[in-house]
């Protein structure tokens, strides 16, 4: 009898110990909340920060190039010499033509004063002073005239000397010594560019640049366009320097909805080049308290609707369908459903029923975010 009751109490507490569930294994993560800023990565093109197509004041024959292509050049630096010779010869055509007019100048002034003083004394008629008078304020102009015709003859010597408007990058010579410079001609003898600043046109949608401003003035910041931009070169690696959107288009293109961003970056190394395609991450949210969790920690109920497991405080796991946002470097941004300082499960979500007690491990998810 002893026997048999012994074999009967073990066998009811395997029963009760079976019946009971297991704790099941998985690594679980606290969620905080953070600073967080999504992106659009858009693409767009580079364009120096000025440009100054260099070009012929005067007609004439080239005789020197004097500059390498591909060097640096600063403002006023020379570029190309036209042949002075002939303007020259018209400056001192024109000197010759102010010393004569000067001759005359104090000739009439001469026949003024004598017309003046024979007027005063009613020697002379009015006539006669009313012409000296006339032939004074002649002279005076023709002097004026000849000044002018000596400045222009000056200026057009001077600029024989064709110079760069700005510092800058000079590119390709499109005209060699011996040829033929016009001051209409379509084609520039070279291009000069500054690019250790650059430009960065996008296109962005504009329900982006609404959103932004939402969620910006929500998170109690300034203007929203003053937020860094980061730049991605054309193979996706990190550019080293951040951009600053300069302006936005104020007019939606009615066919895509988007509104064009330009974007002015930093270009010391001058890595980033006229003409080349780039993606320029431009901010389209802002949150000062976000709430992210990685992206496996993320499942979907039947209904295709995504959920959590929650760990309670008596370490057991609920689910919890939850409302999500973009990815962020891996990780979704929860919109509603979640609250700061509730843990959820990261891994071993397939073995934790409703109500299940939980053996936990911390999480080595990182938790460095886009921000």
């Amino acid at each position: 009898m002893l026997l048999l009751s012994a074999c009967s109490d073990q066998s009811g507490a395997e029963a009760v110990a079976a019946a009971e569930p297991q704790p099941a294994r998985v690594s679980v993560m606290t969620v905080q909340p953070q600073a967080v800023t999504v992106y659009d990565e858009l693409p767009g093109r580079v364009s120096a920060f000025r440009t100054a197509e260099i070009r012929a004041q005067v007609s004439g024959i080239i005789q020197k190039k004097l500059f390498e292509e591909g060097a640096f050049v600063d403002a006023d630096t020379p570029l190309f010499q036209v042949d002075p010779a002939p303007f020259a010869a018209d400056a001192d055509a024109a000197a010759a033509g102010l010393a004569r007019a000067e001759a005359e100048l104090v000739n009439a002034k001469v026949k003024f004063e004598r017309a003046e003083l024979l007027s005063a004394q009613k020697i002379t008629s009015d006539e006669a002073f009313n012409n000296a008078t006339a032939a004074l304020s002649q002279a005076k102009a023709t002097v004026a005239e000849a000044k002018a015709n000596l400045a222009r003859r000056k200026l057009e010597l001077s600029n024989a000397t064709i110079r760069s408007p700005i510092s800058g990058t000079i590119g390709q010579s499109f005209m060699t010594e011996g040829g033929l410079a016009s001051s209409s001609a379509t084609t520039p003898l070279a291009v000069v560019q500054q690019i250790e600043q650059v430009y960065v046109d996008v296109r962005q949608s504009s329900m982006s640049l609404e959103s932004l401003r939402e969620t910006a003035s929500g998170a109690g910041m300034g203007d929203p366009e003053e937020l860094p931009v980061r730049i991605k070169t054309i193979t996706g690696k990190p550019y080293g320097h951040a951009g600053r959107v300069l302006f936005s288009d104020i007019t939606i293109d009615s066919a895509t909805g988007s509104l064009g961003i330009r974007i002015v970056v930093p270009n010391p190394e001058e890595k980033l080049l006229p003409g080349m395609f780039i993606r320029a991450m431009v901010p389209r949210e802002v949150y000062s308290a976000a709430l992210l969790v990685p992206q496996e920690a993320v499942t979907r109920d039947p209904a295709g609707r995504p959920e959590l497991i929650i760990v309670g405080a008596d370490k057991t796991g609920v689910r919890r369908t939850l409302d999500l946002g973009p990815l962020v470097d891996g990780k979704y941004l929860v919109r509603s459903g979640l609250a700061a300082g509730e843990t959820i499960v990261v891994l071993g979500q397939e073995r934790v029923q409703n109500g299940q007690p939980l053996e936990t491990s911390p999480s080595q998810v990182s938790p460095e975010t886009q921000s």
